[in-house]
């Protein structure tokens, strides 16, 4: 139960090392504001990594985007909306008004709408997929959604 779950501050590191090896489809990130993580019987269960938003025309100085929620498959019920929750409550105590995310087309989105997100838009597809910086990445062209809260 997510009632039995309590946050801790993370470096971006120790949550990295957590997305290298538990994230089914994500790298890690290179930077970040904060990062979060959920923990249950002394364990780290799962991790929040929050930074400025990728898209150029979304960062205004108010707006954090969850680049990476990440957590084990036998986290409790509600870790994932757990960690949203925490990061929204950080990034408005920091000042932030704004807070997104996004999900692939493929995903429901269950643990975004139990803390009220909606639906802002649908990306398009990327004439060769969604690229890292290095333009190196593995992954097949497919749709995201975004998602977005204001606070």
């Amino acid at each position: 139960m997510a009632k039995d779950l309590s946050c801790v501050p993370l470096t971006l590191k120790e949550a990295n090392e957590f997305v290298t090896k538990h994230h089914r489809h994500s790298k890690k990130c290179r930077g970040h504001r904060f990062s979060l993580g959920a923990v249950y019987k002394n364990s780290i269960v799962g991790v929040a990594i929050v930074g400025r938003p990728i898209n150029r025309y979304l960062d205004e100085r108010f707006t954090a985007e969850v680049l990476r929620n990440c957590v084990l498959d036998d986290a409790p019920k509600g870790t994932c909306s757990f960690l949203y929750s925490r990061a929204m409550k950080v990034w408005q105590s920091q000042g932030g008004k704004k807070i997104l995310t996004y999900t692939l087309e493929t995903e429901l989105g269950s643990s975004l709408k139990a803390v009220n997100f909606n639906v802002a838009a649908k990306t398009r597809y990327f004439k060769n997929g969604w690229q890292n910086r290095d333009n190196r990445s593995p992954y097949k062209p497919v749709k995201k959604i975004r998602w977005e809260k204001f606070l």
